[in-house]
């Protein structure tokens, strides 16, 4: 779903993390069928990295209902929670993809439930690579606030929608205000976008 630019450029993030000795495990926030986190665990693999684990957080049960009273940004989001056929895809299908590559060992980790619920208290000690592709204001900033800050100096930061859907531009745009983020955001291929933790 994604296209090859950005799966291009996610190759090049994982190969220079690993050139550069960033610190943190790989995470994927809104996995959908796993293609990019399989990409990350092969790029891992190629290279013979032993020590770091890819982390897929999703519901896997599609997309939540927006709620625009707490978050009046999803007010004008299409109801893709509507779309469960497409965007819902089992975590066991998820495993099954990986499985059908030889790449799914201890090193991958599922953790399953809506962002809020997940990933605060999720057991990630850093991040070398943070990609987000939650759509809503409400999945990006939470996971924004729940993982950024565990990303290391140099790690990136590759958001999915940012060009594509209003209100994901905005969670970012309000979470770089808020924290006084100023790294220069990288057009990827005119949806997503990445950039590099100062």
């Amino acid at each position: 779903m994604i296209g090859m630019r950005r799966l291009t450029s996610l190759q090049r993030c994982v190969e220079t993390v690993l050139a550069e000795g960033i610190q943190g495990d790989l995470v994927e926030c809104g996995v959908w069928r796993g293609g990019a986190c399989i990409l990350m665990r092969a790029v891992l693999g190629a290279y013979g990295d032993e020590d770091r684990s890819v982390w897929l957080a999703d519901s896997f049960a599609g997309l939540p209902t927006p709620d625009a009273v707490s978050y009046p940004a999803d007010g004008n989001v299409d109801r893709l929670d509507q779309c469960s056929d497409v965007l819902a895809v089992a975590e066991a299908d998820v495993r099954a993809n990986f499985e059908r590559y030889g790449l799914l060992d201890e090193r991958v980790h599922f953790l399953v439930g809506w962002f809020k619920d997940t990933l605060p208290a999720a057991p990630i000690k850093s991040i070398a690579l943070l990609r987000l592709d939650g759509d809503f204001y409400e999945s990006t900033i939470q996971a924004l606030d729940a993982l950024y800050p565990r990303l290391s100096p140099g790690g990136f930061c590759i958001i999915d929608d940012y060009h594509a859907i209003e209100a994901c531009r905005t969670a970012v745009t309000d979470y770089r205000a808020e924290h006084g983020v100023t790294a220069e955001i990288i057009d990827i291929d005119g949806s997503g976008v990445l950039w590099r933790k100062g």
